[in-house]
């Protein structure tokens, strides 16, 4: 389900034909997001803005990104090695017409296909007739796949009673969240009865796959909330570079890796016989960080609340990053020892965050933090456990604060031409 990123792509056409070939670096491609606010971010990532030497030409590292297929047992997007750059939509179903929803859902599988492939939606973003709007917005035109995946989850809302039937089909392990120690959640960046994870190396890409399917969407559901992210905060990719959060600090040392079967089978991929069976079931938290406070803080106090150094990222009296951690050696209320599977009875999850900066807050202080996303089997062995005991007495939890939250069950991969997102579940 993993894609390459090896220097061979397709580009878009207007017409959605694969033309190949290499593109030369866009003045877009070269400013990554563009926008000033974001361009420490981006310098942080080394994704869009990295350039590719060939010969005495250079070129973003997102014009290499060949496409991710899209079709599988299980979506891409989750254990696929994680891109660079995240859009994050969930949305209100506005509809109350079930056909209407299943028409949805199968079109917005169609154009996922085209997307994830690097083609324009239906018949493009121009050529077509002058007097209807083209099929496809047009920002994503000449640019490569970039490794784009597209991860479709269903929320509880979407299962309540008097909506479209499905109120027997919830899934035991789709539970509402307990409302945690400290938690400060805005209604209006929480929850929604669908959500769509758009990665990609290109953000450019990853925003026109959201723009094209909340368009396709228009009238039969809105977005209720959404989330742009750099700078990848975990890998699933064994040996890769482990990433660092905004607080300077590796992140994800420990993550499941995406090629480890095993564990993915263990303690991510849904069982049973069900319509969720192959899926797996996704917590997304937005996690302000307040870096100014943090920032002030002593090297040894910051190196202590995490449980590791700052530089090689070893573990409490350790050499390494990845040398086994000796929890004991750690203060009690140390981020690594309480999230630690030992700690929580074995509750492991797989870890997808982006970092995030949103402007300011209104007093002189930068918006930004953590848009933490966990996959795992089954939420009230996964996430919760872990949650609770790092809202109880993690140290972290005087630099931090969970803003935003929502839960949702990913059902299985698209198999086919013919398959379409959620058939088992509407069938």
């Amino acid at each position: 389900m993993s894609g390459s990123t090896g220097e061979t792509g397709n580009t878009r056409d207007a017409e959605g034909t694969d033309t190949g070939g290499t593109a030369a670096p866009s003045r877009r491609a070269l400013l990554g997001w563009g926008g000033a606010g974001l361009a420490l971010g981006a310098a942080a990532a080394g994704g869009t803005v990295a350039a590719v030497r060939s010969g005495e030409s250079a070129r973003p590292a997102s014009d290499s990104g060949a496409a991710v297929p899209f079709h599988g047992a299980h979506q891409a997007g989750i254990a696929t090695p994680v891109q660079d750059r995240l859009h994050f939509a969930s949305f209100d179903v506005t509809t109350k017409d079930r056909a209407e929803l299943v028409a949805l859902l199968k079109e917005w599988t169609r154009a996922a296909e085209r997307m994830t492939a690097g083609r324009t939606v239906g018949e493009g973003a121009y050529g077509g007739p002058e007097e209807a709007p083209p099929d496809d917005t047009g920002e994503a035109l000449g640019l490569r796949p970039s490794r784009l995946t597209l991860t479709l989850g269903f929320g509880p809302s979407l299962f309540a009673a008097d909506r479209f039937g499905l109120e027997d089909l919830r899934p035991e392990a789709l539970v509402d969240l307990p409302k945690f120690p400290g938690d400060n959640l805005d209604p209006t960046r929480s929850g929604g009865d669908l959500c769509v994870q758009a990665c990609a190396d290109d953000p450019q890409v990853a925003v026109h796959a959201i723009r094209n399917l909340a368009r396709i969407g228009m009238g039969r559901t809105a977005i209720r909330w959404s989330q742009l992210g750099f700078g990848k905060t975990s890998s699933t990719t064994p040996g890769a570079q482990t990433p660092r959060n905004m607080m300077g600090f590796k992140d994800g040392t420990r993550n499941i890796a995406g090629t480890d079967g095993a564990a993915l089978k263990k303690h991510v991929w849904a069982d049973g016989s069900g319509w969720m069976a192959g899926g797996s079931y996704l917590v997304a938290r937005r996690i302000r960080m307040h870096i100014e406070t943090w920032d002030r803080a002593p090297l040894r106090e910051q190196e202590d609340i995490f449980g590791r150094d700052k530089g090689e990222g070893a573990p409490v009296g350790k050499a390494k990053e990845r040398d086994e951690p000796f929890l004991k050696a750690m203060l009690p209320t140390a981020h690594v020892r309480l999230a630690h599977p030992d700690t929580n009875s074995g509750a492991t999850i797989l870890r997808r965050g982006y970092s995030f900066t949103d402007g300011t807050d209104g007093l002189g202080r930068l918006d930004a933090g953590l848009f933490f996303l966990a996959y795992q089997r089954d939420v009230r062995t996964g996430f919760i456990p872990v949650q609770r005991s790092l809202a109880a007495s993690d140290a972290l939890n005087e630099y931090i604060q969970h803003v935003g939250s929502a839960v949702f069950a990913v059902p299985p991969g698209v198999r086919d031409k013919d398959d379409w997102w959620g058939r088992a579940l509407f069938s």
